[in-house]
């Protein structure tokens, strides 16, 4: 129930909604299009035979068609949590020359804000609509059944792609796609809420939260492949390098083909989200720079932010919260294990610097950088602490809840960075990558977790180089902002459907005048049950829990303790006003409910993993106790069967060789969690592999026979519930063979990237022991899982 002091505001809004909408039955829509046009009447003569009739050519599909004259191309690089103080550009202990450069040539934006987290942020990127507005108040993968939860971007909220596609430009993504439901994620889609969806031409990524850098879960379009063993250059692979090199050949055969077609490259890297994967070389040249920890680095970054303008000279840096330990209460050991953790990470930041840096050479050397809006968003939310307090060797624990022990990660500590970890840094340098602010991703509340470094330039458009610009922006003001500079505005409706009002606001006033008043004078923020609310200066914050817990306990999301800073004077939060001014607060919060009511926040949810429940979510398996699937298939986590803690019985119908038979019958996860059941050595094996900290195998004690015969694995569960055990059989032809223990299961979600594989195995394996893909390499027909 709403507290009775929220009630007559949200009486009062109502009224005011309805009279709004009455007031547009009757008043001139400002939208001046419908997209995509209508066809147009033949414009020619027809006669009874060609000689004595006139053909009118159809028109090209290019922006001169429709009145632009040389519009600009768009790139937009966005640079995955990533923290206010991480880039060197914003004042952060990491060289990103490629970031300086683009600050250089135009403007940098010191008060740019971002949702907290990933795919919420990227939804209000594309649509310039608030995140609860388009279905995406959380990530998909939490998604629930309430409007501004859904996971689904409706058709009412137009991409600003979509909207260029009709004026002739060509839009390529390439990276992460994290905005498609999970369970439209398969073969099957539907694809309507894929990339071309969306508004793109082509993708080349991967969709979902993160992947594995040196094995990414590969698309193209709508087809999943596996990556090469080198990049073009004949360097080791590396997903950076990859979708950069894709993205280079897109823009240059874009131009040779159709010089008449601007184009837009959305260049969305998986870096630098966890798994902190980079090029070994890239690490070494970061050696020893971390050795001095978390506290010294945010003292350094805070200066270097006074001297470079980025921060007021009266600014405030923030105290590090209770819960995080200072560097120098550590033990040397672990010392030295979080101190390799963050030279991972610098590189990880350097290396994606540097891969965004030759997209500008590109333009540069195409002739067409003069002519490119360049928006590089330095990060989609505050830098992560989802490694907790000790960082993780794999971040799938984390999602699982499952402790890693401080020995693990120091035997690791010259492998951190490789294939061999999916590794995440601890909460203390995510929090020190957002100096001077409080808090990191998930928290919306505050700064830490919103506020991310923007840096704009076009150099035919923007005047100023080198810049500061500090109004107060969101990233639903980039897509009005994109419109504006085009000279095109939203249309009323798309795809005959009533479009949603832009709730962003152009930024482009800024471009020539520092000193321009704010045009953004409110903005909501909330995620996972925190909650805050910018007005006039003025910034409101409620802070749920803290972000290096999988859950944190119940609290009374209605009445919240709200904290008050003036942030016109006090940049960083660091002065919190709510004991002086508890007028002000209770007037700021009454505008929260306000704005939520507005946008579809309601109802608040702090939960965190109840909501990773896929019984929450659509689903293709749901009523479903068998499923049959043909060799060679691969399904997303989303779109497969729930296995977890749960009775099911795996079985396959092949023919053995009678020498050599063996490969992958079926498997899900890899290296990082999952399980497989396979033929080696001419024994059947199950093996299943808890997020890497512990490994049951069980495998036939009799090599198997050739010819035909049914090979059975029998799951029975302790209990149905997360963690429970269970007793693994095997079968073939009814006779069992083998018997063993899964002591501990997966609670909530087996992988991030990686998928269910019938008849081999892509990605990572999920044992040691095979070559990858680990063909089957007798004959397989089908598997079939039962449940009862």
């Amino acid at each position: 129930m709403i507290p009775r002091r929220y009630r007559v505001t949200l009486c009062m809004l109502k009224t005011t909604i309805a009279l709004l909408l009455c007031s547009l039955t009757t008043a001139p829509s400002l939208a001046q299009s419908v997209l995509p046009r209508a066809e147009e009447p033949f414009a020619g003569k027809i006669g009874l035979t060609y000689k004595d009739s006139q053909a009118v050519k159809p028109k090209l599909k290019i922006p001169a068609t429709y009145g632009l004259e040389n519009p600009p191309n768009i790139l937009i690089i966005l640079i995955d949590d990533c923290g206010f103080g991480q880039m060197g550009t914003f004042g952060g202990g990491i060289p990103t020359p490629a970031l300086d450069r683009v600050a250089n040539n135009g403007l940098k934006y010191t008060r740019f804000h971002t949702t907290a987290l990933c795919s919420p942020t990227r939804a209000a990127l594309l649509t310039g609509r608030n995140h609860h507005s388009v279905g995406s108040g959380v990530i998909g993968e939490a998604g629930t059944g309430f409007p501004g939860y859904s996971g689904v971007i409706p058709p009412s909220a137009a991409t600003f792609a979509e909207i260029i596609r009709e004026y002739g430009y060509m839009n390529a993504w390439f990276g992460k796609n994290h905005n498609v439901p999970d369970w439209e994620t398969s073969l099957v889609g539907p694809f309507d809420r894929w990339a071309d969806g969306l508004g793109f031409d082509y993708f080349y990524g991967f969709v979902g939260g993160d992947t594995d850098q040196f094995h990414p879960a590969l698309v193209e379009n709508k087809k999943r492949l596996e990556p090469p063993q080198t990049n073009e250059d004949g360097s080791p692979y590396h997903f950076t390098t990859d979708i950069a090199d894709h993205a280079i050949r897109m823009m240059r055969a874009s131009k040779a083909v159709a010089p008449q077609r601007p184009f837009c490259v959305y260049f969305a890297t998986g870096a630098t989200h966890a798994p902190h994967q980079v090029p070994a070389e890239w690490i070494e040249k970061f050696k020893g720079k971390f050795d001095s920890g978390w506290d010294a680095y945010r003292q350094q970054t805070f200066l270097r932010q006074k001297e470079m303008g980025i921060i007021p000279k009266n600014a405030k840096l923030t105290e590090r919260p209770d819960s995080l330990p200072s560097w120098d209460s550590l033990p040397q050991k672990e010392r030295d294990v979080y101190a390799r953790m963050m030279e991972v990470f610098a590189a990880f930041t350097a290396h994606t610097d540097h891969e965004a840096g030759r997209l500008l050479d590109t333009l540069e050397e195409m002739g067409e950088l003069d002519n490119t809006v360049v928006l590089y968003m330095a990060g989609d939310n505050g830098s992560s602490a989802e490694g907790g307090l000790n960082g993780l060797l794999n971040e799938m624990t984390f999602f699982n809840a499952i402790p890693e022990t401080l020995e693990s990660k120091i035997a690791a500590i010259d492998t951190l960075g490789s294939n061999k970890h999916y590794n995440h840094f601890p909460a203390a340098w995510a929090h020190a990558m957002d100096t001077p602010f409080q808090w990191t991703k998930q928290i919306a509340s505050h700064f830490g977790g919103t506020r991310n470094g923007l840096a704009i330039s076009w150099p035919n458009g923007i005047k100023a180089r080198g810049e500061v610009r500090d109004q107060f922006h969101h990233v639903i003001d980039i897509a009005p902002t994109l419109l504006d500079i085009l000279g095109v505005e939203a249309p009323a409706q798309f795809n005959g459907i009533a479009q949603k009002p832009i709730e962003g606001v152009s930024m482009t006033y800024t471009f020539d005048d520092a000193d321009a008043d704010d045009r953004r004078t409110t903005q909501y923020f909330e995620m996972l049950g925190n909650q805050g609310i910018y007005h006039d200066g003025w910034m409101a914050s409620a802070i749920r829990g803290v972000p290096w817990d999988s859950e944190s306990p119940p609290i009374d999301l209605l009445n919240m303790p709200w904290e008050l800073y003036n942030v016109e004077e006090d940049f960083s939060q660091a002065n919190n006003l709510a004991k002086e001014n508890p007028q002000k607060v209770d007037e700021m919060v009454k505008l929260f409910f306000a704005e939520a009511a507005k946008y579809n926040v309601l109802p608040l949810d702090g939960r965190k993993t109840d909501r990773l429940n896929v019984e929450n979510r659509p689903s293709l398996t749901a009523g479903r106790d068998s499923f049959t699937y043909p060799n060679l298939l691969r399904l997303p986590e989303g779109a497969a069967p729930d296995l977890k803690h749960r009775n099911h019985t795996i079985t396959a119908k092949v023919i053995l060789p009678e020498v050599g038979g063996e490969g992958m019958l079926v498997t899900q996860g890899g290296r990082f969690a999952g399980f497989g059941l396979y033929v080696r050595d001419g024994k059947l094996v199950y093996d299943y592999n808890l997020v890497g900290v512990e490994q049951y195998t069980i495998a036939s004690e009799e090599r198997l026979p050739s010819g035909e015969v049914t090979l059975k694995a029998v799951y029975k569960t302790d209990e149905d519930k997360p963690f429970a055990g269970a007793n693994v059989t095997l079968f073939a032809d009814d006779k069992k063979i083998g018997e063993g223990r899964v002591e501990k299961s997966i609670p909530n979600r087996v992988t991030l990237d990686e998928t269910f594989d019938v008849g081999f195995d892509t990605g990572t394996p999920v044992a040691d022991g095979y070559d990858m893909p680990f063909k089957f390499t007798g004959k397989l027909n089908a598997v079939t899982i039962d449940l009862p």
